[in-house]
């Protein structure tokens, strides 16, 4: 008879199976868990709870040489975006107030609130997809408009501090700012010079979160601030390159040139004052900008000088004694002899049928005079001098890029270079070579290193370091400087140069035109028009260089640099005279110009 109650041995053994199969499953998911796979998954809990919150640091800012004026600055804004997990129906209401704040049609914001998932890397997975976390909804919300989303209230939108780079000024000074691009990389001028400076320095903040992504203070394991950059105060005058830039525009709007340079400097220290190119950029529009624009001209670019380089062979026979200002040359033969050999002569275009003074080679630009002074000293002379003043080497300009110029040493020179180089043929150099070989003569005779910076600045205003003159080196005497500034002056008064005249103050400075090489062959048509120069003569306040590229004057003639170049340099002038309160001469200076007319024969 059987028994009823009782379960069969078969079941009780099958119940047990199945019991010790599950505890079996579960300590072999206990032991994945805790032996074979524990690497992974703690890694994917710390992944999970760790957080690193980077603090950005602000960006210094860069002034002009007052202190106050802001020529670029970091402007703080907030990257928007969104959690999607987050997200609660009740919020919906809020998202067409959202859409409107952050600027963006509300089907996009729709969009990226409602895509909760991404696509793995892996098909194979098996998986649907990774979970969004962020979503990205704006790069650029302002601080304003961010508190107004946060009164919203609407669960999972947050947004993290970040700045960007801003120009108050837009393209004044752009080729020595520079720019800091798109991902935060400076380029070019003082942004990238002084980054060190400027950059500052992250901070970040180690701890752990909770599951709606909420910091555990209490977690905090390690704390580092971020350090804001130092600002940088330029050499720079605002107002004297907004002059700069003006006159730039007008240049280009009268003469079509292919290119203009326009430089300031403080002949005593190289700090530079005013900085110009055109063409020209906005610094807040970079992105668009045409590379070729963005180049500095000013220190990139090579020029045979013309007749500028003729205070090189000036200054050179003056100082080494072999003539003075009176000392009369003859300047209207077409040949000369010269170590042996016939060489022909650069045409004047303008011919003395009577040897002319030293003060008049210079002040009528005579090409023949130039080749003799040089003469007199000799190839290995001028080759020195010209070096001396920074023909053939870099500056030291500190600002991105810069040309050495092409200077070949003598050993290189051909039959006619010493007729050609006198006249500033045959050589070619940057702008700012030109400039501070000319300021040499300003500067007593010395070659300064071009500045550009001033001072650093810690955050609380104190500076930090100051940036004082550099000199390169003595090029000639004090009194030859001297004399030459005199001779510069009749330039001005009875030579070349009388369009820069401006009655009752010295100004010294010397006009170049030079043909350009096209195809190989110098062109009747094409050239470089160029003043440079200083004022006042006896006690100099600015140096001014003004060099146009290839000008087409309005009347159809040359673009002599009397025609594209010398009206600039006076206009200039005459509003520094107004600016820095430079006073008129004591007394004019065509009694000792007059005086040198009658030196030795």
């Amino acid at each position: 008879m059987t028994q009823r109650g009782f379960a069969s041995n078969y079941r009780i053994v099958l119940v047990a199976g199945a019991l010790f199969a599950s505890l079996g499953c579960v300590a072999l998911r206990l032991a994945d868990l805790h032996v074979f796979s524990r690497d992974y998954y703690v890694s994917q809990i710390e992944r999970a709870r760790y957080r690193i919150d980077v603090e950005t640091a602000r960006r210094g800012d860069i002034l002009a040489s007052n202190g106050d004026d802001i020529l670029a600055t970091s402007r703080s804004l907030i990257q928007l975006g969104v959690d999607p997990q987050s997200l609660r129906e009740e919020d919906r209401a809020k998202w067409p107030e959202l859409a409107r704040l952050v600027n963006i049609p509300l089907a996009q914001l729709t969009a990226v609130f409602e895509t909760k998932t991404r696509p793995v890397a892996d098909e194979n997975a098996g998986d649907s997809g990774r979970l969004i976390r962020w979503a990205k909804l704006s790069d650029s919300v302002e601080e304003s408009v961010y508190a107004e989303i946060l009164k919203l209230g609407v669960k999972g939108v947050y947004g993290n501090r970040t700045y960007t780079r801003a120009y108050p000024h837009n393209s004044l000074a752009s080729h020595v700012i520079g720019f800091v691009n798109k991902e935060g990389q400076p380029s070019g001028g003082v942004e990238a010079f002084a980054d060190f400076y400027l950059r500052g320095r992250d901070g970040w903040r180690e701890s752990e979160k909770d599951g709606l992504r909420r910091e555990l203070a209490q977690f905090r394991t390690r704390e580092v601030p971020a350090a804001d950059g130092y600002s940088v105060v330029l050499s720079i005058d605002s107002v004297i390159q907004h002059m700069v830039d003006e006159e730039l525009a007008a240049i280009a709007q009268k003469f079509k040139p292919q290119k203009a340079t326009i430089i300031v400097s403080d002949p005593h220290t190289g700090f530079i004052l005013a900085l110009g190119n055109y063409p020209t950029f906005d610094l807040n529009a970079f992105s668009t900008t045409p590379i070729a624009h963005q180049r500095n001209i000013a220190a990139a670019d090579l020029y045979e000088p013309g007749s500028t380089f003729k205070i090189v062979p000036a200054a050179m026979a003056l100082n080494e004694g072999l003539v003075a200002p009176g000392t009369r040359l003859p300047c209207n033969q077409e040949t000369v002899a010269y170590n042996g050999r016939e060489l022909r002569l650069m045409r004047d275009d303008h011919a003395s049928p009577i040897p002319l003074t030293v003060a008049q080679i210079i002040s009528h630009s005579s090409n023949n005079g130039a080749a003799r002074l040089a003469m007199l000293a000799g190839d290995r002379k001028l080759y020195d001098y010209a070096r001396a003043f920074g023909f053939g080497e870099q500056t030291g300009f500190p600002l991105g890029y810069e040309g050495s110029g092409l200077f070949n040493p003598v050993n290189k020179w051909s039959g006619i270079d010493i007729t050609r180089i006198p006249a500033g043929y045959s050589i070619a150099a940057t702008p700012l070579q030109i400039h501070y070989a000319m300021a040499t003569i300003a500067n007593d005779g010395v070659l300064m290193r071009p500045q550009v910076i001033r001072e650093v600045r810690d955050t609380s205003g104190e500076t930090v370091f100051q940036f004082g003159p550099a000199t390169r080196r003595a090029v000639v005497s004090p009194e030859t400087a001297r004399v030459m500034a005199r001779m510069l002056e009749g330039v001005v008064t009875e030579g070349t140069g009388k369009v820069t005249n401006i009655p009752n103050f010295e100004v010294a400075g010397k006009t170049g035109t030079a043909q350009k090489l096209i195809d190989g062959r110098y062109s009747n048509r094409n050239h470089v028009g160029s003043f440079v120069g200083f004022f006042p003569a006896t006690n100099p306040r600015a140096v001014i260089s003004v060099i146009v590229d290839d000008g087409r004057p309005p009347s159809g003639g040359n673009a002599y640099g009397s025609v594209v170049a010398a009206p600039s340099f006076k206009r200039i002038a005459e509003q520094l005279i107004q600016y820095l309160d430079i006073k008129p001469a004591a007394s004019s200076a065509s009694g000792g110009l007059l005086a040198m007319q009658g030196g030795r024969q």
